[in-house]
């Protein structure tokens, strides 16, 4: 049987002390009571410190838990965060797609549009900001439900209603949807949701990998896939490019 993983039995060391400690604790009265290295504590405190998870007063120096842990429940960033942190990329996929960008984030079962940008055509359009599509039929939320085990049953379990002769209405189809996305790492929905249209997104990631959100474009099937409904390499790569860039800003330094 493998070892237990000493990085993180000390992290949890760390979070307990500050829990019980009286008030702030400086470095030093964390490493002399858990007998760590003074350097180890830092290190373990500076990453605490970034995922949210501890505090350090900035004119004392000393650490307190952080309100991280408050969000242990949720994705820890609301939908205004997600959208500010999402803005400039999903005009600039806009820009270098042709197609219209929405970013989204899983809610009750749907994925709540928290931005959305315009093809950057003359057409008229309708804003999406503030709807909420459903998750199994389209490509902003397989990519979501792809990485969320617990969120994908309880869709399977509420029904998966059918929008057109191709969403996935059976727990079958709707595994293999999402190991498909697991596998390339970004999903594809091919009138999944509305007829003649597809959508290509791929996930956004937070501390450790955590998916917490999605940006994807969407548009006519023939201009977002081949002649074999495949989606185009080049649009994957802008999606894919711009998840990553996001991704980044959410993960920190």
């Amino acid at each position: 049987m493998p070892g237990l993983i000493q990085s993180i039995e000390r992290s949890s060391a760390v979070l307990r002390l500050l829990a019980t400690g009286p008030g702030r604790l400086r470095v030093k009265e964390i490493a002399d009571a858990l007998g760590l290295p003074k350097s180890t504590a830092q290190s373990i405190l500076r990453t605490l410190v970034a995922i949210g998870f501890a505090e350090q007063d900035p004119r004392t120096a000393r650490y307190r838990l952080g309100r991280g842990l408050l969000d242990l429940g949720s994705t820890g960033l609301d939908a205004n965060e997600l959208r500010a942190r999402a803005l400039n990329w999903a005009d600039a996929l806009a820009s270098r797609s042709g197609e219209e960008v929405h970013v989204g984030a899983l809610r009750d079962g749907g994925v709540l549009v928290v931005h959305h940008v315009f093809r950057p055509d003359d057409s008229a359009q309708s804003m999406d900001t503030g709807s909420v599509v459903p998750a199994h039929a389209t490509a902003l939320g397989r990519v979501l439900l792809a990485y969320q085990a617990a969120a994908a049953e309880d869709v399977i379990a509420s029904g998966l209603d059918a929008y057109t002769r191709r969403t996935p209405t059976t727990r079958q189809a709707l595994a293999r949807a999402l190991a498909e996305t697991r596998a390339q790492g970004w999903a594809l929905s091919v009138e999944g949701w509305q007829a003649g249209r597809a959508g290509i997104a791929a996930p956004l990631r937070s501390y450790g990998g955590l998916v917490i959100g999605a940006i994807g474009i969407s548009g006519p099937v023939e201009r977002l896939c081949d002649t074999r409904r495949q989606a185009r390499p080049a649009l994957v790569d802008h999606v894919v490019a711009a998840a990553r860039a996001i991704s980044r800003d959410l993960a920190g330094p």
